[in-house]
């Protein structure tokens, strides 16, 4: 599987999805804090809501619902099977889950639209 340009992903390609379809966005009802840390990675607050001027992906950090941690090696590794790998990372400590963990789940539903609209 090709390498997944995350700054791109988080700053291009997911707020376009997000736009795309705010409603299946809201759907989620939910505000995400992703860290990607490394050389690729970056700091996002995920607003899944109709709160705060949501549905929206914007750089930085915000109070969240959810937050998740992860490497930009492990991240990389989670996109190309997140059904498999998810859980396998998070028991190995590599993907980091705060907050209301069940969230996390759901995340995935909106990076696979980032990732289809391309």
């Amino acid at each position: 599987m090709p390498t997944i340009d995350i700054k791109k992903l988080f700053t291009t390609d997911l707020p376009a999805a997000i736009e795309k379809h705010p409603d299946e966005a809201r759907k989620v009802d939910a505000r995400y804090q992703v860290g990607i840390t490394g050389a690729t990675g970056g700091d996002w607050f995920v607003n899944l809501t109709s709160k705060g001027g949501g549905p929206k992906c914007t750089a930085g950090k915000s109070e969240a619902d959810c937050t998740i941690t992860i490497s930009d090696d492990d991240f990389q590794k989670l996109c190309e099977d997140p059904q498999k790998l998810a859980m396998q990372l998070f028991f190995s400590g590599k993907l980091k889950v705060g907050g209301n963990v069940m969230l996390a789940t759901k995340l995935g539903q909106i990076l696979s639209l980032a990732r289809d609209a391309k």
